[in-house]
């Protein structure tokens, strides 16, 4: 299962239509508190999330699950790419980091990377 948290509604329904089409199951989220509210939660093998969103950012979604022993491997986008939060989101065990628009072909090796570190890259579920 991998699981999208993202504002914006084109970019969650882009990514559904792409990790279908690879064979995964995914679900797709709103906010990170709509996230956190879900029993998808403990199904995700890999979580891709937007960083600026209102309410509670992707990065402080990351630090959240990580203080609660919840370690999901993680790939940030976001539309507002800079240096300083990608240091930091790496620094922190993020997997991957990478600015929108998304290129298709280097966040599959991402998702790739994500599903075989959390053991599901051959249960397409």
């Amino acid at each position: 299962m991998v699981s999208v948290v993202d504002d914006d509604r084109h970019f969650r329904k882009s990514m559904r239509r792409l990790i279908r089409s690879l064979g995964y199951s995914v679900d797709d989220f709103t906010s990170a508190t709509d996230f956190l509210a879900s029993p998808r939660l403990a199904d995700t093998a890999c979580l891709i999330s937007d960083i600026n969103m209102p309410v509670m950012s992707g990065l402080e979604l990351f630090r959240h699950l990580v203080a609660q022993g919840c370690t999901i491997p993680t790939i940030f986008v976001t539309g507002l790419p800079n240096d300083s939060d990608e240091a930091h989101a790496l620094n922190d065990g993020v997997l991957c980091y990478l600015a929108k628009p998304v290129d298709e072909e280097r966040l599959t090796r991402c998702l790739f990377e994500a599903l075989r570190s959390a053991g599901s890259l051959n249960e397409s579920q």
